[in-house]
């Protein structure tokens, strides 16, 4: 029944297209990316004395032989009932530029299956008309992920110093480690000998 509904507002519509007032798009066709906003605009002839409440507008989404409705305004107030569920929570229209002759129908958190022709079908007192745009929603690109920052090598020089560096200081371990030894050595014989003090200190005065 509801499909139905529709069907026949449109059909309506059409059938009292008229050649003085006409709707024209600002563009023929939209591209965007899933996930993020986009606006589509109409125009419409207008008068000055024309008031809201005589405009009569339907936005719809002609998908798969379906007529999805995106919003829908009746004699200047807003059909809710009529949204598809689709678009629930998704659709905003700027009214304040009505009386200006435009049509901005903000469609947010885009979704690939978004895709497709847009029709806008304005009635008033001056006549009415139906022009469509098209919309083409493409998936969300992969985001590379950050590359880490490379480590510059370290020159050849400096790999050599610490090189030698590291050597050095092996040998004079080895060297200290020995001489301790070559110590404890002595001391202990020292103590073993029961020498008197001159012969010690002739040992001492001839090394």
């Amino acid at each position: 029944m509801k499909m139905m509904f529709r069907i026949l507002l449109l059909i309506n519509l059409i059938s009292c297209v008229s050649g003085t007032f006409v709707v024209n798009v600002t563009q023929t066709s939209y591209q965007a990316e899933e996930n993020h906003n986009i606006t589509l605009e109409w125009t419409f002839t207008t008068k000055p004395q024309s008031s809201i409440s005589s405009l009569n507008i339907l936005c719809s989404l002609f998908l798969d032989r379906n007529i999805l409705v995106l919003f829908h305004l009746h004699d200047g107030v807003e059909v809710s009932e009529s949204q598809d569920q689709k678009f629930s929570g998704r659709v905003w229209l700027d009214k304040d530029v009505l009386r200006e002759g435009r049509i901005r129908l903000q469609l947010s958190k885009l979704r690939t299956e978004d895709s497709g022709l847009y029709l806008c079908e304005v009635k008033s007192d001056d006549g009415s008309s139906i022009k469509d745009c098209q919309l083409s929603v493409t998936a969300a690109a992969d985001h590379p992920e950050p590359q880490r920052p490379t480590l510059s090598p370290e020159p050849e020089s400096q790999g050599w110093i610490g090189l030698y560096v590291g050597l050095g200081l092996t040998a004079a371990v080895v060297l200290l480690v020995k001489l301790c030894f070559a110590l404890s050595r002595c001391f202990t014989k020292s103590t073993n000998k029961t020498e008197n003090p001159s012969s010690v200190v002739k040992h001492f005065s001839l090394s």
